[in-house]
């Protein structure tokens, strides 16, 4: 509990409610490791799809589908969470079908053929859509927790927390795979097993957030005469006086596009493009956890320190650097130098975005304004993941041109992150909270 200062958190929050939070990172983090990182993403590439060419867009198309679903209505259901002091609730909600949909994966390897794909495609759209709800709900009870300025500590603790379930879930999958491996099973039997695992930490560990986590909102009067929508449809209208949170959901769509291609296509890239084995790229994606721990947990002291901008600026750059390695690297141990530097970067850019979104977002409206964040990151989500498969197939196969385009969405974050003033926007986030 050392890890959580009093003086980074809201009057009257316990440092054991921090916790129950930060765990719900540690809870998730599993499922994207696991699932849309390390094994699932290869395995349906190699395995179910039998390498075709078609294999990685068909992958993309899949999160691409979940992420537009999440798009259109986390907004409208973080409103009503907001209105109805439901946010709990809707995350049990969330946690449960994503539990559930992550174990059904273990069912695609009995079955063959296109109807497998589409068995798999289908299973990756539940469990993922229920996925985004659960990170983008969690991420509401942020401003709640912390002070502005203890936001980037508070975040960067989660996202570590984080990090570490991810190892965890990745470090007993990648045990189970090798003792296979040493007995000559195939990816057909370890891989729904890696599935099962994931699943059963998610659940467990989820326990602690609804346990020590509670809801500090009240319903709002609001609740009984305005719906969801019309919420959402007033905040739109009112655009204008939260200028500089919308110019950082456009910076949020360029760079998050550029992490969704690292989340979902390394252990395809590595595997494909550099040579790796399954075990591998599950050591390569252990490492780069471990990376992206330290780099989110210690990012969230400097970027304290430092500001907001000038540090979510420096995590960008270093993008860049990752997608020209990553692209010009022929080697296993060149590949290792891009990972690396991709975990320290990945864990510290996620924390930044989200501690500013807690910045910016009005008291009253916390679930609705990390609705519109996740709105943001789920359409990168298809942006980023799309382009690449689409680049790969436009060129025959050719991932080394796709990374390499990558670079230009750090680029374009770059820029859109130029006109945000922070402290003109939290200012106007609490003149509307007062009006």
């Amino acid at each position: 509990m050392a890890l959580f200062p009093q003086s980074a958190l809201q009057p009257g929050v316990r440092k054991r409610e921090v916790f129950g939070w930060a765990m719900y990172d540690f809870a998730n983090s599993g499922y994207t490791t696991v699932v849309i990182t390390a094994v699932f993403a290869a395995y349906f590439v190699g395995g179910i799809a039998k390498g075709a060419p078609w294999g990685p867009f068909a992958w993309t198309v899949a999160l691409s589908i979940s992420y537009a679903i999440v798009m259109f209505t986390m907004p409208a259901i973080g409103a009503w969470a907001d209105l109805h002091a439901a946010k709990k609730r809707v995350l049990a909600m969330a946690t449960t079908g994503c539990v559930a949909g992550t174990a059904a994966l273990a069912l695609t390897s009995d079955i063959g053929g296109m109807s497998a794909v589409a068995l798999a495609m289908a299973l990756v759209i539940v469990s993922n859509t229920f996925y985004s709800y659960g990170e983008s709900l969690t991420g509401a009870f942020l401003p709640e927790l912390a002070t502005a300025e203890g936001m980037g500590k508070v975040s960067g603790w989660g996202w570590a927390f984080g990090y570490l379930g991810g190892m965890l879930a990745l470090g007993l999958c990648l045990a189970y795979v090798l003792w296979a491996q040493a007995r000559g099973l195939p990816a057909a039997h370890f891989v729904p097993v890696t599935m099962l695992i994931t699943a059963a930490i998610y659940g467990v560990a989820a326990c602690a957030t609804f346990a020590l986590l509670p809801e500090r909102a009240v319903p709002q009067a609001a609740a009984g005469r305005q719906g969801a929508w019309q919420q959402l449809g007033a905040t739109f209208r009112e655009a204008r006086a939260y200028r500089d949170f919308m110019w950082l959901l456009a910076c949020t769509v360029c760079y998050q596009g550029g992490v969704a291609v690292a989340i979902t296509l390394a252990a395809i890239y590595a595997e494909q493009v550099i040579g790796f084995v399954a075990s591998e790229t599950m050591m390569l994606i252990f490492v780069l956890n471990i990376a992206a721990a330290l780099g989110a947990f210690g990012f969230g002291y400097l970027q304290d320190r430092l500001g907001h901008k000038p540090s979510l600026a420096g995590t960008l750059v270093a993008w860049i650097v990752v997608c020209v390695i990553a692209a010009s690297v022929s080697t296993k141990g060149g590949f290792w130098w891009a990972a690396t530097i991709a975990g320290l970067a990945m864990g510290s850019s996620q924390s930044a975005g989200r501690a500013m979104t807690g910045v910016l977002a009005p008291p009253r409206q916390l679930a609705e304004f990390f609705g519109l964040w996740t709105f943001a990151t789920r359409l990168a989500s298809i942006v980023g993941p799309l382009s690449y498969g689409a680049i790969t197939w436009a060129t025959g196969g050719n991932q080394r041109i796709a990374i390499l385009a990558t670079s230009v969405l750090f680029v374009g974050g770059l820029a859109l992150l130029l006109p945000i003033d922070l402290q003109r926007g939290r200012a106007a986030a609490l003149r509307r909270e007062n009006a």
